[in-house]
């Protein structure tokens, strides 16, 4: 409840005061579920976490304050360019992109996956709806440095995780300088960007959590549990590693193609080549789950599960709108 009141209020906001404000409750009111494992990785998440979020919440209010100064009001979207910039990479701090990102692969790691969930989708809606309201302002030149850089640094650095929570941290940093790109240049296709990557994260953590799957050795297993699981998981990498015709492939092809009417070709094709890595490992997480035999029988008689509960439903739901959305955007460009 508090998430989803400090969110609404900072999503509903005018006034820099009663955005930080809501930015602030938002950091407190994660803390607890955070540390709620009582584990020492989880104190050390919930303090890099805090201080991450603290660190960036003052300079937002330092920067709002500076531009009241200048200004003489304290409207969201009217900011001075040197207070734009304060305040656009503070909210980069927050949402985790390079190269403010090392904080934010350790913080999901030690918390659980249903927290991690959270971290990785709701936490971002906040911050995200600040920049929505500013994007008339925001310094063109940095979000597309800092949405390469997040696309690359994303990518290479989980090539040689084996955790799986890192590593969709990891992919959490690419898919948002991906986001980063397509705010400077059409905010349907960030919304579309946007929830996209709700959907195909929300997917994968419901997935990984319901398997246990915490390493990449525990995939080697997954198939004798839930095959209809497994086959769901590769769809959804596929869709993350932006396949055609999967639904993640409609954002990155949107925002190629808008690159490509900018005259930033060269632009379009680094981030092209920046994806490259990230589905890599999608590849290599798909083989695992699905194409690899553990090297010794399961000690039970008829594992597979074919019953399928109410979370499996939801997962199931997921993936045929996975399947059946790239017809929408294709319909509506026509």
């Amino acid at each position: 409840t508090g998430l989803a009141t400090s969110t609404i209020i900072t999503m509903s906001s005018n006034h820099w005061v009663l955005a930080w404000l809501g930015l602030e409750l938002n950091t407190l009111s994660i803390l607890p579920i955070i540390m709620n494992r009582r584990h020492p990785r989880a104190t050390e998440a919930t303090t890099k976490y805090f201080l991450i979020q603290a660190m960036a919440a003052a300079l937002i209010l330092f920067a709002s304050t500076m531009n009241a100064w200048k200004t003489g009001q304290w409207s969201i979207m009217n900011t001075t360019q040197p207070s734009t910039t304060m305040i656009t990479l503070a909210l980069m701090f927050k949402l985790g992109l390079t190269p403010m990102h090392a904080w934010y692969p350790e913080v999901v790691q030690g918390s659980t996956m249903n927290t991690a969930l959270i971290i990785s989708t709701w936490q971002k809606m906040a911050p995200l709806t600040l920049l929505y309201l500013m994007h008339n302002n925001l310094p063109m030149n940095i979000m597309l440095m800092l949405g390469l850089m997040s696309a690359l640094i994303g990518g290479w650095t989980a090539i040689n995780q084996t955790q799986t929570r890192k590593i969709m941290a990891l992919s959490s940093i690419a898919h948002m300088g991906w986001l980063m790109i397509a705010l400077n240049m059409n905010l349907n296709i960030s919304t579309l960007t946007l929830l996209t990557y709700i959907m195909l994260t929300t997917t994968m953590f419901m997935s990984l959590n319901l398997l246990m799957m915490k390493t990449l050795t525990d995939a080697g297993t997954a198939w004798s549990q839930s095959p209809v699981m497994t086959t769901m998981m590769m769809i959804t990498l596929m869709s993350l590693g932006g396949l055609p015709p999967l639904t993640g492939f409609i954002p990155k092809w949107l925002i190629l193609t808008n690159l490509c009417y900018m005259k930033l070709a060269i632009m379009s094709i680094m981030m092209a080549l920046a994806s490259l890595p990230s589905l890599f490992f999608y590849v290599r997480m798909a083989y695992l789950i699905t194409l690899t035999t553990p090297p010794n029988t399961t000690n039970t008689q008829h594992k597979w599960r074919f019953k399928i509960n109410t979370t499996q439903i939801l997962l199931l739901t997921t993936m045929m709108s996975t399947l059946m959305l790239p017809l929408t955007p294709m319909i509506t460009t026509m």
